[in-house]
């Protein structure tokens, strides 16, 4: 393992960010692990972090727009973008998709950069992308703390993960034994 995944790994074990047990994520796939950032976000001086190593893994750093999707992207996008000493919006649900309400806008000249917590399939990603193309900004690319994808992750532009960790997903209908006997939760990002 990195150095920096060593690091990021005991930052999430250290806030009770990575949880154990038979989990329902918003995928509606099943697993044994689940990330709660919300847990980590807690920690401000670990939020820091996150984000300083982030940054470091940006091939440009000229940014003047962070966009997140709420809730999970919230947080460290805002620390993300107060690092870059950029602007911060985020994108909200509304009837359970995403929406860039509250007058925020996004300028031609903008230089944005989409922030996320974890990224299993990519589906508010993609959600995201879509409201962010419908203006002439400079679309610069997605960053997320976790990359927990199966499957190669293309979103149309460069995309880069603090980490990368890959824990089996399960279909409901197919759950190994030890998972079906706990009870399923879906404790939120």
């Amino acid at each position: 393992m990195k150095d920096t995944d060593t690091e990021v790994t005991q930052i999430f074990e250290e806030t009770q960010a990575l949880l154990k047990g038979h989990f329902i994520l918003r995928s509606g796939l099943r697993s044994e692990f689940f990330f709660q950032c919300a847990q980590v976000c807690q920690h401000l001086e670990k939020v820091t972090r996150l984000a300083q190593l982030l940054i470091e893994k940006l091939t440009s750093k000229e940014i003047d727009l962070v966009i997140a999707p709420a809730m999970g992207g919230l947080v460290i996008g805002q620390e993300v973008a107060r690092q870059l000493g950029a602007r911060f919006i985020f994108l909200e649900k509304v009837e359970d998709k995403l929406a860039l309400r509250r007058n925020f806008r996004i300028h031609a000249e903008d230089k944005v950069l989409l922030v996320e917590d974890v990224i299993t399939r990519g589906g508010r990603v993609l959600e995201a992308i879509k409201i962010i193309n419908q203006y002439p900004c400079k679309f610069s690319g997605v960053v997320s703390l976790v990359d927990r994808s199966t499957e190669s992750l293309n979103f149309g532009v460069p995309f880069t993960s603090l980490m990368k960790m890959n824990f089996p997903t399960y279909n409901a209908d197919d759950l190994p034994d030890h998972l079906q006997s706990l009870p399923a939760l879906k404790p939120g990002s």
